[in-house]
């Protein structure tokens, strides 16, 4: 039986790490704006599907969904003391180099299970501008074997986050787009799994297109 959220201890880690750091820094470093928090349904299992610039976008993509979001991580990720620890309260789990994708699906399949919203990102990789090119069906087959609703999530900004020759953070304006809840395909069928991708994909680069 799929339960309605995430673990307490890991609701109540999220929160604490949220507004002691991670919120004030967004609101004050990065000048983040945020729209369509009326549209995130607040428990229940739901794919949270994005574009992706920057190793930033896992946290900030959480701190605005306002609850803990999993991902999948490199395992060697969870040998850093510190980094190890933050990735855990966000409900990180590990994935080795070089494993079957199943490997991978199994394990958002068991985390929406318990509850969690998941974090894909839909093109699979960072791009140079945060536009969503070559959108992978992963995220799709997931929310159809699940049977859970993709949340849309756009993210503008965060590509100049780190700049070449420069190991520290740019103090550049971020912006947060989040989108109507889309309804998982019907079946997994290639067509199926292609069409709701590409509708995930266009509503998400529309929003980032929207710039600041």
């Amino acid at each position: 039986m799929t339960r309605e959220r995430e673990p307490l201890i890991s609701w109540v880690l999220y929160h604490t790490f949220k507004w002691s750091l991670l919120s004030p820094m967004l609101h004050t470093y990065f000048r983040i704006k945020i729209h369509g928090v009326e549209k995130i349904p607040q428990k229940g299992p739901v794919l949270v599907v994005s574009n992706h610039a920057s190793y930033f976008d896992p946290p900030i993509i959480s701190n605005c969904v306002r609850r803990p979001v999993a991902y999948m991580a490199k395992e060697e990720l969870f040998k850093v003391p510190v980094l190890a620890q933050i990735i855990k309260i966000y409900g990180a789990y590990p994935v080795s180099r070089g494993t079957a994708d199943r490997n991978a699906i199994r394990a958002a399949l068991e985390c929406l299970d318990k509850g969690w919203a998941v974090g894909v990102f839909l093109e699979g990789t960072r791009t140079p501008d945060g536009r969503i090119t070559d959108p992978k069906k992963g995220a799709a087959l997931i929310a159809g074997k699940a049977k859970v609703p993709f949340l849309p999530v756009s993210l503008w900004g965060t590509d100049k986050i780190l700049q070449p020759g420069s190991a520290i953070p740019h103090a550049v304006s971020i912006t947060v787009r989040i989108g109507k809840l889309i309804d998982p395909p019907n079946s997994t069928s290639k067509s199926e799994l292609e069409a709701v991708t590409q509708k995930c994909a266009t509503v998400i680069n529309e929003m980032h297109d929207l710039g600041r």
